[in-house]
């Protein structure tokens, strides 16, 4: 059994909103000076789901991989110590500020060169953009079922039994495989690796692949997607507090407020 598990180095998510700003010019997030980046929050909630099937038992092989810089090796490393076997990084120039079709077809095309692939896991979308459509899009280049926003994912005879997460209910649905399944917050916080396992991790191997070693060209690459403009949108907020000498009085003076300003 391997499971290759995709993740993604991410602007901290967990530091204040305020804290970022955009170059309008650029169209880019500029992250604050000093922050370290970290692994994009459900990425890690993904590799705690290959975790838990890789405790239950059988002979079950993990591949960490990710497509980023070489700061992104780190992200890797994560999910070594947390009980990966083996790290992939996708590094090159070529990849930068690509769309979610780019992405997903790089990280398609690592996972098929890799070649023995029974499980994609990945999270249900990336902290950053949020567009959530790489895992799908994943699946629909190697040629596999997808299953989305999953709680709890288990492996038996060839398929891949997952309980997912609907807006008013939970629905279990079986998948044959390979495929691929997008792994959401309610699956349970990711393990913490101890000082051993964090150690181990650095000797653990990470192969490093270039869009030459997968075979794309540029060409391949070119948007689906254009980005028109990017800003901090204008909060004009506005507080008006609504005088009354009893409740009964600041209720109807709060009432004859709202029609005038037709809110009512």
């Amino acid at each position: 059994m391997h499971i290759v598990v995709c993740v993604k180095q991410v602007p901290d998510w967990d530091i204040p909103p305020s804290s970022f700003k955009v170059d309008e010019g650029a169209k880019k997030v500029v992250p604050p000076p000093g922050v370290a980046p970290v692994t994009s929050q459900f990425d890690a909630i993904a590799a705690e789901a290959a975790m838990k099937i890789k405790d239950a038992g059988g002979d079950t092989k993990v591949t960490i991989m990710s497509m980023g810089p070489a700061t992104a090796r780190e992200t890797i490393k994560q999910g070594l110590a947390m009980g990966g076997d083996e790290g992939v990084l996708i590094s090159d120039d070529a990849f930068n500020d690509i769309d979610s079709t780019a992405a997903a077809l790089v990280l398609a095309t690592a996972i098929k060169k890799l070649g023995d692939v029974d499980l994609v896991l990945t999270g249900r979308q990336a902290v950053d953009w949020d567009t959530g459509v790489t895992g799908t899009l994943i699946a629909e280049m190697i040629g596999g079922p997808v299953v989305t926003f999953a709680k709890a994912v288990s492996v038996a005879d060839g398929k891949v039994t997952v309980e997912r997460v609907l807006p008013d209910a939970t629905e279990k649905v079986e998948a044959t495989l390979p495929a691929v399944v997008t792994v959401s917050n309610e699956l349970g916080e990711p393990r913490y690796p101890k000082l051993p396992q964090i150690m181990a991790a650095g000797k653990k191997q990470v192969t490093t692949w270039t869009a030459a070693d997968l075979g794309i060209d540029a060409a391949a690459l070119a948007p689906k997607l254009t980005l028109e403009q990017l800003f901090v949108p204008v909060v004009d907020t506005k507080v008006e507090i609504i005088e009354g000498e009893t409740p009964e009085e600041q209720a109807a003076n709060l009432a004859k407020r709202m029609k005038e300003a037709k809110l009512i």
